[in-house]
């Protein structure tokens, strides 16, 4: 291998995060949003197609074909989703929720 392609290999892992934080960010984003609105499936649906379509385009179009890359780039998004998950991480302290849910086998 030579230093190109290793540099090549580092940038696909560092677009990868950047791909897992956006991806994963967009989906607590997402969630905040749609559980405080009156129509939540309109939010959740409109986020994970933007989110998906625009993951699957740039996985796409940063691998170039190269099932390695690939890989580099699907490991550098469970990196970026631990990164989201550690900065979305609440603090332990559990807040009431704003819409109590009553299910059918509660009186």
């Amino acid at each position: 291998m030579t230093g190109t392609e290793a540099f090549g290999l580092i940038l696909s892992f560092a677009a990868g995060v950047l791909l897992g934080i956006v991806f994963f960010g967009g989906l607590w984003w997402t969630i905040r949003r749609g559980l405080s609105s009156p129509h939540p499936a309109r939010w959740f649906l409109a986020g994970f197609l933007v989110r998906i379509s625009f993951l699957l385009a740039a996985l796409y179009y940063l691998s170039e074909g190269a099932w390695v890359r690939l890989i580099i780039l699907l490991a550098g998004i469970l990196f970026g989703r631990s990164i989201v998950l550690r900065w979305t991480k609440t603090t332990g302290k559990k807040t009431p929720p704003e819409q109590e849910v009553f299910h059918a086998t509660q009186p």
